[in-house]
């Protein structure tokens, strides 16, 4: 199914509006809403509106579709599962008419988030402890875990059979946000191999998805890049991948969807459904081949040839990027926290039950 991507956030109400009469399918929307970081939201921001309403039953499409809105941080092929749930129809067969938005950073997914202008986040959850560290009245709660590893790569300007991220120390590196998991990872790995960020000339100013535009116009010695701006850069000639930071990282909770908790004491029928065709989209990317997971998928990705994304799908199942479940657990909340705090950006860390629910998660792995 091709969803038709809309570019304009201030018809998100009207295009709601209008998806809830005429009883559409899903359908995805890019936002450009200015920036609102997440950590400078209001605690009051988050009694935003919530949908009562749930699935009369999982899997009638005879009941009428419930709307949700899903803000999800980039639209990469990293999160390939979540698409193949779309692409097959797992959210329509579990009574849910998704519309997917894309925030273009976990700040402005949990402004959404907040503000209520969206039911559901998918972000790194580091943001989750941001807000609920500065004493949000109504938690971001993590429900359903996505990825288990960083999905950037290291690219560089030439070959480098031999590297080692040590060459890395004293050049200019595109890194990430100040804060987000992308960059964090990336700090991380540096540590786990001896060394000091601060060796790095790590370049933070840069915004997300400019980066490989910045790198292949000759800002940085290495850039560090998402799938497809990897591949994409080494198709131009600009730059070739050396290192796989999900690789050096190993398992680190990188994704998950979250909501208010007040959302999720409102709606547990509807956030079962949702975690339930999210597991299925798991279930079908763990058993199928690269290529039949680009074919379905490729609607998401009209301007990545199908050869070029199957090899990206391929790429990110050789590194063990997605779970066999969505169960976020208390293990991986905690490395989560040591990450933040060897970044320095929190001082406090909150209680697991606070931030984590593995009940959805749960049911979904067990119901198959």
């Amino acid at each position: 199914m091709n969803l038709k991507r809309h570019l304009l956030p201030f018809l998100l109400t009207a295009a709601l509006a209008v998806l809830m009469l005429a009883g559409c399918g899903q359908s995805t929307k890019d936002s450009t809403a200015p920036s609102q970081p997440g950590s400078s939201a209001s605690p009051d921001e988050a009694n935003g509106p919530q949908k009562e309403s749930g699935p009369d039953s999982q899997k009638n499409p005879a009941a009428e579709p419930v709307p949700v809105t899903l803000n999800e941080v980039a639209h990469s092929i990293f999160y390939a599962p979540m698409y193949a749930a779309i692409e097959n129809g797992y959210f329509a067969e579990h009574g849910i008419e998704l519309e997917l938005v894309t925030g273009f950073g976990a700040d402005k997914v949990m402004a959404a988030v907040l503000s209520g202008e969206a039911d559901i986040g998918f972000m790194g959850p580091e943001t989750t402890v941001y807000t609920y560290n500065e004493g949000a009245a109504d938690a971001v709660v993590n429900f359903a875990q996505l990825t288990q590893r960083a999905g950037n790569f290291i690219v560089a300007r030439q070959q480098m059979d031999d590297f080692e991220l040590s060459d890395l120390i004293g050049k200019d590196v595109l890194g990430g946000r100040a804060g987000g998991m992308p960059e964090m990872v990336f700090e991380y790995v540096l540590r786990k191999n001896g060394i000091e960020p601060s060796e790095v000339k790590i370049d933070q100013g840069i915004d997300f998805g400019s980066t490989a535009a910045a790198f292949s116009g000759g800002k940085g010695d290495f850039t560090v890049e998402f799938e497809p701006s990897a591949t994409a850069l080494e198709q131009e000639g600009a730059g070739f991948v050396i290192s796989s930071v999900g690789v050096e990282s190993g398992y680190v909770p990188y994704t998950a969807f979250s909501a208010k908790q007040s959302y999720l004491e409102s709606n547990k029928e509807l956030i079962q459904a949702f975690t339930d065709a999210l597991q299925e989209g798991m279930d079908y990317v763990t058993t199928h081949t690269s290529a039949e997971i680009a074919k379905t998928i490729q609607p998401q990705f009209s301007e990545t040839d199908l050869e070029t994304l199957t090899m990206i799908v391929d790429r990110y199942h050789e590194q063990d990027t997605w779970k066999n479940d969505l169960v976020f657990s208390e293990d991986s909340f905690e490395l989560l926290l040591d990450i933040l705090e060897e970044s320095e950006v929190i001082t406090s860390r909150p209680p697991f039950h606070e931030l984590v629910t593995a009940e959805f998660a749960t049911k979904a792995a067990e119901s198959l």
